[in-house]
């Protein structure tokens, strides 16, 4: 096994990740990859595994690139204003090939993703969310992130006052981390 957190306080919890992750009762996405809500020291921990990867990714995941959480991870800690609080990964292999692998984070309290504001033409206050998220995109591409999966259900929105919202994405582990020209941002 191999793990990394943020703070000794959650050691436990990775080390002991299958364990808490079969026990977490509250699922909250259950497709390809899982994700699970668990309450660990007074804190709601979002924890997602990864589908088990099949065997040529198996050996490229060993060998040749970092693992979906691994890169989840150090992703969220370059970018920390613009997702959940990360907290740690962990990876186990079996036969000497990756095998299971979790990214976690604090769970945040979102109201909506953005594929509400699309698909609902009479959202409320819809121009203001749009004209806010354009802002944090901009801000996004200012840091120099390109998130490479940047799609609707990955965008967490929280209202934080009225007409005033907070923007989080998720499912971090493809980025880019480049400064563009000009005309590239056009594009």
């Amino acid at each position: 096994m191999k793990y990394k957190v943020t703070h000794d306080t959650y050691s436990t919890l990775l080390k002991n990740i299958r364990q808490y992750f079969a026990s977490a009762d509250q699922n909250i996405w259950d497709k390809r990859n899982k994700i699970k809500i668990l309450s660990f020291v007074e804190k709601n921990i979002a924890i997602k595994s990864f589908k088990i990867p099949h065997f040529i990714n198996k050996i490229a995941y060993t060998f040749l690139r970092d693992s979906k959480a691994k890169r989840s991870y150090f992703n969220s800690l370059k970018i920390v204003e613009f997702v959940p609080k990360p907290i740690g990964y962990a990876e186990f292999k079996k036969f000497g090939l990756l095998y299971d692998s979790y990214f976690l984070c604090e769970e945040y309290a979102y109201d909506f993703t953005i594929r509400e504001v699309l698909k609902q033409k009479n959202f409320k206050h819809r121009k203001a969310i749009f004209e806010q998220f354009a802002a944090f995109t901009y801000a996004l591409h200012e840091k120099d992130i390109e998130h490479l999966d940047y799609s609707p259900g990955n965008i967490l929105i929280k209202e934080i006052a009225p007409k005033a919202y907070e923007f989080k994405i998720i499912d971090v582990n493809r980025m880019r981390f480049k400064t563009y020209t000009s005309k590239e941002r056009l594009e």
